[in-house]
């Protein structure tokens, strides 16, 4: 692939893969403003851009097999624990940015359990196997993610039980 196709696929995926979430977040809010038929428009184009971001992504040759896959998950994790969030953090807090950090705070430690839970996982998958799994919950309010049985309270954010989202 040409460098400026490349480039502009790169950009494309970036700029899809943020309308995607941010369309996401807006269904929420339309949702919660009591906006059902909204919240649904909005959910149906965000599938439009993950559709788009996932061409993209393809075709950058991005997409590869499930272990080959957890490698990359598990180094971006490694790069956002290590690297990306501590800047982040050290920023917000010289700033004095309370909402950020808590924001940035809670990301980092989430971020470290996603770690652990791909390492584990290409473990089990380079064996030719699945994971034994039964189900993943998440907190809704700092991504806090476990597996199997959600935590009466939230390890990171001390959130109860019920915020955890089942899947």
């Amino acid at each position: 692939m040409r460098q400026m196709t490349e480039k502009f696929l790169k950009e494309a995926f970036a700029g899809e893969s943020q309308a995607h979430m941010k369309y996401l977040a807006f269904a929420d809010k339309a949702r919660v403003e009591g906006k059902p038929n909204t919240a649904k428009l909005f959910e149906a184009i965000a599938y439009a851009e993950k559709v788009h971001a996932t061409n993209h992504l393809r075709e950058l040759g991005e997409i590869k097999s499930t272990a080959e896959n957890l490698k990359t998950a598990f180094e971006g994790e490694t790069f956002e624990i290590d690297e990306m969030y501590p800047a982040y953090r050290a920023t917000a807090e010289l700033q004095n940015e309370k909402g950020a950090l808590r924001s940035i705070n809670f990301a980092l430690e989430a971020e470290k359990m996603h770690q652990k839970a791909y390492l584990e996982t290409k473990k089990t998958v380079d064996t030719g196997k699945d994971i034994e799994l039964s189900s993943v919950h998440v907190c809704e309010i700092c991504g806090c993610t476990t597996e199997n049985e959600a935590p009466e309270k939230c390890p990171i954010c001390n959130a109860g039980k019920d915020k955890f989202r089942k899947f």
